[in-house]
């Protein structure tokens, strides 16, 4: 079984978070360091530890995660401008957190998705 991040104790309010949509499925809040005027991770409730994790069974909480995102983009402002979806996964990837999530970001121009 996967070990228990951080991310499991802001589901269950066990640490403050900025909590900006919860359901039976998600979590989003804002990150504690956005690299956007608009941050925000949305996690699945259920601890799936990386992207290389996902079952057959996870496909209607990784939908739900794409639902959020779009409705959590319109709220904020940034949908009509654009933002970015990034998930990441392993070292490689640049994951830090071991349960899955997606950050929202936006706000203003990205620039490039990667820079060599």
């Amino acid at each position: 079984m996967a070990e228990e991040t951080i991310f499991s104790k802001i589901i269950r309010k066990e640490i403050p978070a900025d909590v900006v949509y919860q359901d039976d499925l998600v979590t989003a809040f804002r990150d504690i360091n956005p690299r956007a005027p608009r941050h925000i991770l949305i996690i699945p409730n259920k601890l799936i530890p990386t992207v290389n994790d996902i079952e057959e069974e996870d496909e209607a909480v990784m939908g739900r995660m794409f639902t959020v995102a779009k409705k959590l983009a319109k709220e904020e402002g940034i949908a009509e401008d654009g933002y970015r979806l990034i998930m990441n996964c392993n070292p490689h990837g640049g994951q830090e957190v071991y349960h899955i999530h997606m950050h929202l970001v936006g706000g203003r121009p990205l620039g490039p998705i990667l820079v060599s």
